[in-house]
């Protein structure tokens, strides 16, 4: 996909992020392990959290990233690699997914 994004060096962003399935629990349900992801991410890349509401199956962010660096989708990319990483493989997966090897999270 080809995303419009503002790429502001030491910006402020707004993120929501949505479950594939919408009727699943799994954000309130493993918010431990949603910390964990987060919390690993920072060490890593450092950025900080103004915001973080976390529903059962979206969230909402708003960080402000470190000056000079605007890569705020590879922070995402790793939260959403180590949260799925640990959820148990049980739900459905369309064709599209399989193929790309993605998750249906």
């Amino acid at each position: 996909m080809r995303y419009r994004r503002a790429n502001v060096e030491g910006g402020t962003y707004f993120f929501t992020a949505n479950l594939a399935e919408r009727h699943l629990r799994l954000l309130v349900e493993n918010v431990d392990v949603l910390r964990d992801a987060v919390r690993a991410v920072k060490q890593r890349h450092p950025f900080y959290i103004d915001a973080f509401v976390v529903l059962p199956d979206h969230l909402h962010a708003i960080w402000t990233l470190p000056e000079h660096d605007a890569d705020f989708a590879t922070r995402w990319m790793l939260i959403k690699r180590q949260f799925s990483r640990r959820m148990p493989k049980n739900e459905h997966r369309n064709a599209s997914r399989i193929k790309k090897g993605e998750r249906g999270i």
